[in-house]
């Protein structure tokens, strides 16, 4: 379990997975709602409820929906550092009684899709609602302006005054927000909640691990995980920049999850998995030396079939990972491996491109990994 704030003779800090969060239910005054465009409604900055997804603190970061600290911008690349201000896998957690729900957000990149994956997905909103003890998708606003749109999520939501449901908001994967805040009807109650007692996960990885190229932001594998596995997920992954990179490693070595999951493989050669890799480890394993550390492979793209022989650029990749993986290993305990023959699939329906998943691609991913986080899991205290 993460713990309260800590000093480490490094100098690095460890961070609660909690410690951002609301204490308490806490119904939100209405005589407090900030203006929105739909004049009906009473709106809330989502920075009054419970923020899910971030490693560092409000203080520590330049804008509260960044994913690395102000300290990491001249530490790391400008593409990584850029990516981390997109609000991948980053929620905002509340408990409301509406019947409708809207939502007012700023992005802070003009551009709001690609060419292969919708706005609802780059730059969009996802609501989930838990019903009967499970999330289930309930609505998702696709930004038609730059940079601020106000839209309804969801309505008709059978409400009874005073019974609350709880939420999920995730954040956009491929765009940045500087702004956001939610609209109930003004006789609706909305509250903030208390602290997760969640096991936590850390995932570092590249485009795949950001969540290239879901159709909404709650279609990640990193964030299907969360709702599956009933866990707080922090994504740090780069698109084409989780390269590894020792920077980085120390700062992730700040956090102190229940798990770390590394994905970059896609992102690296294979002399680049000999020479970074280990290190990589060898540094999370410094500051945590019982931290169980699961490695997955790349997946390997729909259109390897089509390949001469068994040894695409993504096979010898895995072919390196293995070897280095060996290594680690005999050198440390609590090192978890697995493989990516099985990530997508035995058909060829679950990328967009050959490489980056579709929804189906996600969620096969996240079924893969299901059962070795369940097993990593089991041997947690």
């Amino acid at each position: 379990m993460l713990l309260t704030v800590l000093l480490l003779s490094s100098g690095c800090i460890m961070h609660s997975k909690n410690l951002f969060r609301p204490l308490y239910r806490e119904a939100l005054d209405p005589n407090f709602a900030v203006a929105g465009a739909d004049t009906s409604l009473q709106w809330h900055n989502a920075l009054n409820f419970t923020i899910e997804g971030r490693g560092w603190s409000d203080s520590m970061l330049v804008a509260p929906f960044d994913r690395l600290p102000a300290k990491a911008e001249p530490l790391v690349r400008k593409e990584v550092w850029e990516l981390s201000r997109h609000s991948s896998g980053i929620y905002v957690s509340f408990e409301t009684d509406a019947s409708e729900i809207s939502a007012e957000w700023t992005v802070t990149n003009p551009n709001l899709a690609m060419n292969h994956m919708p706005a609802t997905g780059v730059s969009g909103l996802d609501l989930y609602v838990k019903d009967k003890g499970e999330w289930k998708w309930l609505g998702v606003a696709r930004p038609v302006k730059s940079p601020t749109n106000s839209l309804q999520l969801a309505s008709g939501i059978p409400s009874v005054a005073g019974v609350l449901k709880e939420y999920r908001l995730y954040l956009p994967l491929y765009n940045g927000v500087s702004g956001l805040t939610i609209g109930i009807p003004k006789s609706a109650i909305i509250k903030s909640l208390p602290l997760s007692k969640s096991k936590s996960v850390l995932f570092y990885g590249t485009s795949i691990t950001q969540g290239g190229c879901a159709s909404r932001p709650g279609m990640s594998y990193t964030s299907i995980l969360g709702r599956m596995l009933n866990l707080s997920v922090v994504n740090l992954g780069f698109s084409g920049n989780g390269q590894a990179e020792k920077e980085v490693a120390e700062l992730i070595s700040e956090l102190n999850p229940d798990i770390y999951v590394l994905d970059p493989i896609p992102n690296v050669n294979p002399s680049q998995i000999e020479d970074r890799l280990p290190d990589f480890v060898r540094t999370l394993r410094y500051f945590h030396p019982d931290t169980p550390i699961l490695l997955i492979e790349s997946i390997i793209p729909t259109f390897d079939h089509m390949q001469d022989g068994s040894r695409s650029d993504h096979r010898l990749r895995n072919e390196a990972l293995r070897k280095v993986a060996a290594e680690l290993m005999k050198e440390f305990t609590a090192i978890y491996y697995l493989g990516g023959d099985k990530l997508l699939g035995k058909d060829t329906e679950g990328t967009v491109d050959g490489i980056h998943p579709n929804d189906l691609g996600f969620f096969r991913i996240a079924e893969v990994v299901k059962p070795e986080l369940k097993k990593i899991l089991s041997k947690l205290k």
